[in-house]
Order: structure tokens, then C-alpha cells, then sequence
């Protein structure tokens, strides 16, 4: 069985941005927003606790996502394909 890339690519650059967004917002609902730095501020630049820096954590998610996902599924069926 083989993956499709670019479906896989898609979905995990939907999950991870979603993802990044959804737990910012938990963060600034739980205890507001902040501009102290964060681990994953240091990744991914002008991420941070606050509305604009969720947006920005979105688009990096997606691309990350996107990015690793197409790797894993480009390697996935390439290993596949030689059993």
C-alpha cells in the first residue's frame, strides 16, 4: 500500500498548524497573553503567547507540517515499494 504525498502532506500541515493554533489560544485563554519568549518561539520566528503570534504559528505549522509529512510519506513508500 502506498501513501499519496501530497494528500499526507496536506493533512499533516493541517494538524500541526491547527494544532499550534488551537493550543496558543488554550495558553492565552488559560493564562492570557504573554511576550515572554518561548521554546517554540526560538523555532519558529515571531512566534509568541499572543493573537498575531498564534496567526504566525499557524503558517509555520502548515509549512512544517507540510514539509515533514511529504518527507515521511516520499521515505514510506519508497521503503515499501522494495519489500
Amino acid at each position: 500500500m502506498k501513501l499519496d504525498v501530497r494528500a499526507f502532506a496536506i493533512t499533516c500541515g493541517l494538524l500541526m498548524g491547527l494544532g499550534l493554533f488551537l493550543a496558543t489560544w488554550w495558553i492565552i485563554i488559560l493564562d492570557g497573553s504573554s511576550d515572554r519568549m518561548t521554546f517554540i518561539g526560538q523555532i519558529y520566528r515571531g512566534y509568541g503567547l499572543n493573537a498575531i503570534g498564534s496567526l504566525t504559528g499557524l503558517v509555520w505549522g502548515l509549512v512544517d507540517g507540510a514539509i515533514g509529512g511529504a518527507i515521511f510519506a516520499w521515505l514510506y513508500n519508497a521503503l515499501a515499494s522494495r519489500s
